[in-house]
């Protein structure tokens, strides 16, 4: 990969491209997350993310664009990991790059990901850093694989 991909702290003004990413119909029928209305959206980051000690989340850069998310945060006795990375950055490393720098940094584990079952990349992404199927879950009528990192690779 020839573009130079790293991670910064989320600042607030990050905040409309992330919705942004969330509301794109492609990032929403993959992940099988409703897109939330702004004002809700905004107070979700600025509470429950960025309030939160306990929640590390960093910007995706590459250059000088921003091209997502990954976040770490508790659910009551697991660390879970999530990404949101905007369409234009889709297929080109970038995935790959972000979540390798961000698993050096995120030292717990084991590390929890539960992505829907239909986003094969996304899965493929995870495997690829180590993190191993350990079942299904149901969110809604939909189904999950439940992946746990309990190693670094």
């Amino acid at each position: 990969m020839s573009e130079t991909v790293r991670l910064r702290d989320v600042v607030e003004a990050d905040l409309e491209a992330f919705l942004e990413h969330e509301h794109d119909p492609e990032v929403a029928r993959r992940s099988k997350f409703p897109p939330r209305e702004r004002e809700r959206f905004m107070r979700h980051w600025e509470r429950q993310i960025l309030d939160d000690p306990t929640v590390f989340v960093q910007a995706v850069m590459v250059g000088d664009e921003l091209a997502g998310n990954v976040v770490a945060w508790w659910e009551h006795d697991r660390r879970f990991i999530g990404y949101v990375f905007g369409r234009a950055f889709w297929g080109r490393g970038i995935g790959t790059e972000a979540l390798r720098l961000f698993l050096a940094a995120e030292k717990t584990r084991p590390l929890y990901a539960d992505p829907f079952g239909g986003n094969t990349a996304s899965v493929r992404l995870l495997e690829r850093h180590g993190f191993r199927r350990e079942g299904v879950v149901q969110h809604g009528d939909d189904e999950h694989i439940m992946l746990v990192l309990r190693d670094t690779p």
